[in-house]
């Protein structure tokens, strides 16, 4: 595959696509006491999950910054949750799942513990043709009672920026845990130019998970940048889920059981997330999933 261009309408063909939906969220939780209360909220609308299971998307665009939240009941115990979350390199086993991570490890930055990323288009390409990101981590806590992490990286390609993930946790009753993944990045001139070129073009037909319409009216699945971010949200969601599915296998297969079990889970959203047939897809993973044990700036 030949090198990548840096132009706008072909970047986005991917950055859209669900390479770069790194983020952070709607309000930030900062404690145990705010996820119990959401989770309260919550309750009738998890209940009643068109998903088939306790699940909740919400997002939004404010000005140029694009929002985003998955909120899910996970029939994994707190302690596995909270546990597996607050490693640095777990992360990768997470991030290196969804079609356009091309490369992860766990590094020392200048701030401390983070995450070195490569992102790129949907096949396998050479590592020199991805875009490169490196995302602070922050383990913000992991009591017996809450669990939150953020990661955080100030630019990405095309003019976009401020790039944060964060994720908060608390245990429920009968050994599940409420999750919250939230996620956001902002965008200047040239990045809007961008977004909206791919949205005219190879994401014209794309949507997302909300339905939306007047009361009373017909209602059609959300589009455009609130579709993108929806779609991005949910594939780190299942990439969360996978992994800790894959803590109950040995060792040796779990990489092989956390491939498998994303794509199975894309599978069930087909008008959303499916981009490649499964041979493409574990293929390519698994060839990545060996070149990130090595450090490759």
């Amino acid at each position: 595959m030949g090198a990548l261009s840096w132009r706008p309408t072909r970047l986005c063909t991917w950055l859209l696509a669900g390479c770069l939906s790194l983020p952070w969220a709607l309000p930030a939780w900062a404690d145990a006491a705010s996820m119990q209360a959401r989770h309260a909220q919550l309750s009738d609308v998890l209940a009643a999950s068109p998903f088939g299971q306790p699940l909740h998307i919400e997002s939004r665009e404010v000005d140029d910054r694009l929002q985003g939240a998955v909120y899910a009941v996970l029939d994994h115990p707190f302690e596995r949750v909270r546990d597996a979350l607050r490693q640095p390199s777990n992360w990768c086993d997470i991030m290196i799942l969804p079609f356009n991570t091309k490369y992860c490890h766990a590094v020392r930055s200048a701030n401390g513990p983070g995450l070195l990323i490569r992102i790129g288009r949907k096949y396998d390409q050479p590592l020199e043709d991805s875009y490169k990101l490196l995302f602070d981590w922050n383990p913000v806590a992991a009591s017996e009672a809450y669990f939150e992490s953020r990661l955080s990286a100030p630019e990405g390609p095309v003019d976009t920026r401020d790039y944060r993930i964060n994720v908060s946790a608390i245990p429920l009753e009968g050994g599940r845990t409420f999750l919250r993944l939230g996620y956001s990045y902002g965008f200047g001139f040239t990045g809007r130019l961008a977004m909206n070129a791919y949205l005219a073009t190879a994401g014209a037909d794309k949507v997302g998970f909300s339905r939306v319409g007047e009361p009373g009216g017909p209602q059609r699945l959300i589009g455009g940048m609130r579709g993108t971010v929806e779609r991005n949200a949910m594939r780190y969601y299942l990439a969360i889920d996978a992994f800790l599915d894959s803590l109950q296998a040995p060792p040796a297969q779990r990489a092989e059981r956390r491939v498998q079990a994303w794509f199975n889970a894309t599978e069930r959203y087909p008008q959303q997330l499916r981009e490649m047939n499964r041979e493409t897809y574990v293929g390519m993973k698994r060839m990545e999933i060996a070149r990130q044990r090595e450090l490759i700036q």
